[in-house]
């Protein structure tokens, strides 16, 4: 009975003990959380027309390379920032609204950013509106994600622009 007894406790002991252990669960990283956290800094330092905020994102480098909307082309973090606090000083209203933004992580280190955007501000005291398509390419520098190349250009480039014939009817 002695034994009968112990059997018993035993079987009941682990029973509670399997029963009572929690399941663990590790929360899943979304990878791309930083990479969208310097995005949307970058398009607050847009909104509000701050250069500073818009140029911590971007990795101060004098090979950083930005291809313009406009069809230019602008080397240097230095040039861009002196570019930007130039123009900023004459913008106010801004809205930008980003639309279906994508980001593809490429390994752990490197990222890109695509989406199409519309904007609209004052500048000089005159409303402008734009809209077009960016990618931003993303290098994880430190512990923080920087802007390394930007390509933006319009969504519909003046029928001046130098485009190929059998390339401008194309989606």
């Amino acid at each position: 009975m002695k034994k009968f007894a112990i059997f018993g406790l035993l079987i009941l002991t682990l029973t509670f003990s399997a029963f009572g252990q929690k399941k663990t669960t590790t929360a899943k990283v979304d990878p791309t959380k930083g990479v969208r956290a310097a995005f949307d800094r970058l398009v607050d330092g847009i909104k509000t027309a701050d250069a500073a905020k818009v140029m911590s994102v971007y990795n101060q480098s004098e090979d950083i390379l930005f291809f313009n909307n406009n069809g230019s082309v602008t080397r240097s973090w230095e040039t861009m920032k002196a570019n930007r606090e130039a123009a900023y000083k004459n913008v106010s209203n801004v809205s930008l609204e980003p639309t279906g933004v994508r980001i593809e992580m490429l390994g752990t280190g490197a990222a890109y950013l695509t989406c199409k955007w519309k904007q609209q501000q004052e500048f000089g005291g005159k409303l402008e509106t734009a809209s077009g398509r960016m990618t931003l390419v993303f290098k994880l520098i430190g512990k923080e994600w920087k802007v390394v190349h930007l390509h933006t250009s319009p969504d519909n480039p003046e029928a001046t622009r130098p485009v190929l014939t059998s390339e401008r009817d194309k989606q």
